[in-house]
């Protein structure tokens, strides 16, 4: 594939623009007029061609500018990355899965030669080209996990299986929807979803724990996640809430196209052959209201799904303030029509 790379930001100026090839890929979440959170977990497999699923580790024409605000991120604030001790092992895992990834489904842009241990990394579009002995440490310039996710889109938390349950007790985390991972380093599976409503009553994440604890190596899933952002911030932290918090006082019915943004995240979940844990990506799309209804189906969904939202999810989404601008502004696009089934463009 042959991609052009964008020069944009995610702050200050914000100078982040969608092609319209990157419209038509972009994961809309929604598959009918009406949401409820629910596990929603399918299979990992290759997508259409040109999606945002055809490729284990989607690799899009915002790659380079979102490993600059990734670097910029973590020198302001070191602790988005932290692996506990005995996840060593689990970095190589995931350092491993991602190079073999990334070599076989873009060789045009990263190559990975073997021999032994003895390995070397090319990463075409960032000018990397790294020889290293696998397994020892000593011979990168900082630990597995940091040193491959500082060259991978999206946040990435990996999870200790133990006593039953799953541990966040390592990741990256620089993209993320208002959660902190220093925060909730350590923590299990039910103790770091506490937050969400609603879906606990129904007993969602009874049955993902359930399923994710007997997730075989070889067979990953994904599902979708989503929330709303004002301007195409890609870190919407607790830690920085007091930059991007004030920002959701600024839509008004005059900007809400361009300043209203659907945040989408492609969520994947993999079993990691060595340590046994999971690896959990979290893969970050951003769209501009303006952009998504050029699209005549997501437009008129949205719409239903924003305006018949329950109240707690639309609070807990981020957008329950701006959500009479955002269904205004979206109805002039719903012309009441029928939407085909699916998530996919007519």
């Amino acid at each position: 594939m042959t991609l052009q790379f964008n020069d944009e930001t995610f702050t200050g100026d914000y100078t982040f623009r969608n092609s319209k090839e990157a419209i038509r890929r972009f994961p809309f979440p929604f598959h009918e007029d009406s949401y409820m959170y629910s596990v929603n977990l399918e299979p990992h497999k290759p997508g259409p061609k040109g999606s945002a699923y055809e490729h284990r580790f989607d690799v899009d024409e915002h790659y380079l500018s979102e490993m600059k605000d990734r670097a910029r991120v973590l020198n302001d604030d070191p602790l988005r990355c932290q692996s506990l001790p005995h996840m060593d092992l689990a970095g190589w895992d995931t350092l491993e899965l991602i190079m073999t990834s990334k070599a076989e489904d873009y060789p045009d842009l990263f190559e990975l030669h073997r021999d032994g241990n003895r390995w070397r990394w090319v990463n075409k579009p960032m000018a990397i080209d790294q020889s290293f002995t696998f397994l020892d440490t000593s011979t990168l310039p900082c630990g597995p996990m940091e040193y491959i996710l500082r060259q991978t889109q999206g946040d990435f938390a990996i999870l200790d299986h133990r006593e039953n349950n799953l541990w966040m007790d390592a990741g990256m985390v620089t993209t993320q929807a208002d959660w902190s991972l220093d925060f909730d380093i350590g923590m299990n599976f039910m103790e770091w979803h506490a937050p969400v409503p609603l879906a606990h009553q129904l007993g969602v994440f009874e049955r993902a724990l359930k399923f994710l604890l007997n997730l075989q190596q070889g067979a990953p899933v994904r599902r979708l996640n989503w929330t709303m952002t004002v301007n195409p911030n890609l870190d919407t932290s607790p830690e920085n809430y007091h930059k991007w918090g004030p920002e959701k006082t600024t839509i008004t019915p005059e900007n809400v196209g361009e300043k209203q943004h659907l945040r989408v995240e492609l969520q994947t979940l993999w079993r990691l052959p060595r340590s046994n844990a999971l690896l959990f990506p979290i893969r970050c799309y951003l769209i501009r209201l303006e952009d998504l209804v050029t699209v005549p189906k997501w437009g008129r969904r949205l719409h239903r799904v924003l305006r018949d939202l329950p109240v707690e999810l639309a609070t807990y989404k981020g957008f329950i303030r701006n959500r009479p601008v955002i269904v205004e502004y979206l109805s002039q696009f719903d012309d009441g029509a029928p939407t085909s089934p699916g998530c996919f463009p007519d």
